[in-house]
């Protein structure tokens, strides 16, 4: 739970953009969108949309289709990544409605058009949606292949001004090895670009950390399954992994 001192202070962030794995809607399950997951994920969001925290969304598609493992076993990149975009689609259909039956206003962009289910993606429009209070979910990535939706993370978070990435992971921050494999793993509290991407730790893509380092924006990799961790590190408490341009 918030300590008192963050809560008294208020938001530490205005603008976030939150990055939700796929795998992780799918829970214990491991395919598909486990629902006790997913109100979990919308009694979370809901707790900060109160505060008056303007969210955008980024949320992959994993649980349902990954494009990459497809690619591997012979299926073409291309299309096995638009296979993706629409698996993401898929699962912020799902958030949206989960959240606007907690009474939250909710908006999901595609960046492949398709105008019975969406918006197609507006920045400006975007823009406008966070700051009537709606919750706007970037879906279908980029809307190219070959690209990630840590990248679309990324550009998504630069074109609407977020002020951080939020990346919800299964673990509690970044470790030096996969901490469900070696149980020596080490976490790391603070972290510079350059270290994650010499280090190849697989927080986000490469591309991805790039473009966070460009622009100086941090992420901050938090576990998702700790109740009301997402509230705790918007009000600024010490959560996860923080990456920056230099660790202070």
């Amino acid at each position: 739970m918030p300590d008192k001192a963050s809560l008294a202070k208020g938001p530490k962030y205005k603008r976030i953009l939150l990055k939700l794995s796929g795998e992780a809607l799918a829970g214990e399950n491991g395919y598909g969108i486990n629902v006790d997951v997913l109100e979990s994920i919308g009694d979370q969001i809901k707790s900060i949309a109160d505060l008056k925290v303007e969210i955008g969304i980024v949320i992959g598609g994993g649980n349902i289709f990954r494009g990459i493992a497809a690619a591997t076993h012979g299926m073409d990149r291309a299309s096995s990544d638009y296979m993706g975009m629409l698996a993401t689609v898929i699962n912020g259909l799902a958030l949206q409605d989960m959240l606007e039956r907690r009474g939250v206003l909710t908006r999901v962009q595609s960046a492949i058009e398709m105008h019975e289910l969406a918006e197609p993606y507006i920045r400006r429009r975007a823009e406008r949606h966070l700051e009537k209070g709606r919750v706007v979910i970037f879906a279908a990535g980029t809307g190219n292949p070959f690209f990630t939706t840590d990248t679309a993370a990324a550009l998504r978070a630069m074109e609407i001004g977020a002020e951080v990435i939020m990346k919800a992971t299964k673990v509690d921050g970044i470790y030096d090895k996969d901490p469900v494999k070696h149980k020596d793993a080490v976490m790391f509290k603070e972290l510079t670009y350059i270290e994650v991407l010499q280090k190849e730790l697989k927080v986000m893509d490469s591309t991805a950390i790039s473009m966070c380092m460009d622009n100086n924006l941090p992420i901050i990799a938090f576990n998702l399954n700790q109740p009301e961790n997402i509230k705790r590190v918007v009000m600024g408490e010490k959560v996860g992994t923080i990456v920056r341009g230099e660790a202070k």
